[in-house]
């Protein structure tokens, strides 16, 4: 079900202190709550085996500054600016990520119904910009950080993001480095196979995977 696209060597504890592996990022997830296997209501009415809430880790600051250094040092040897993330997933991602990069870290919000730099954030002409975000399935969310990104004349120079869960489809057009790739199927109900089997659904308290 899920795969890692990293190429950490060392043993990792979420601290910061040590390069994580993928096998150290999902038993991280897992712990905290980010990652649940079992039989799912989505928001959009679709069934899953797999849903994601990848604020239940965000919320551990050692462990939220350890999953950052590890987006950042996929990204090592490239030169970064700044680090802007989508509100609300990406806000604490790209604190930490830019801390990780000793870059800049802003966000990108909602204003009159579209994605736009606010509270005096700006970026500079052919600034050189990462976007991240925390998982990923169509990439909507952090396209939309994109756009704003080159309206205001700066240059994408990638994505990271804490998980894909597109299974590797997702092409944003830039480079793109996940800390886990995981390939997460979603049924309308009437042709749920968990429904099918008898497993209970299970509704998340909190919003997540569409």
């Amino acid at each position: 079900m899920a795969r890692g696209n990293g190429n950490g060597t060392g043993k990792g504890n979420g601290n910061g202190s040590q390069t994580m592996t993928t096998d150290d990022i999902l038993k991280l997830y897992r712990d905290t709550g980010v990652l649940m296997e079992g039989h799912f209501l989505l928001t959009s009415g679709r069934h899953s085996n797999v849903f994601l809430q990848c604020s239940q880790v965000m919320q551990w600051p050692e462990k939220a500054e350890g999953l950052g250094r590890a987006i950042a040092e996929k990204f090592a040897g490239v030169k970064i600016d700044t680090v802007v993330g989508p509100a609300l997933g990406g806000i604490t991602l790209a604190y930490e990520v830019g801390r990780a990069l000793g870059a800049r870290a802003i966000f990108v919000e909602k204003e009159n119904g579209k994605m736009a730099l606010r509270r005096g954030f700006a970026l500079r002409p052919g600034e050189r910009v990462l976007c991240v975000e925390d998982a990923l399935t169509t990439g909507g969310s952090v396209q939309l950080a994109m756009d704003v990104v080159r309206e205001n004349g700066a240059e994408v120079v990638g994505v990271g993001a804490l998980a894909d869960r597109s299974g590797g489809t997702v092409n944003l057009g830039v480079r793109m480095e996940s800390l886990v790739t995981l390939k997460v199927e979603s049924y309308l109900p009437e042709e749920c196979p968990w429904c099918k089997a008898g497993i209970p659904l299970t509704k998340p308290k909190t919003a997540g995977a569409k």
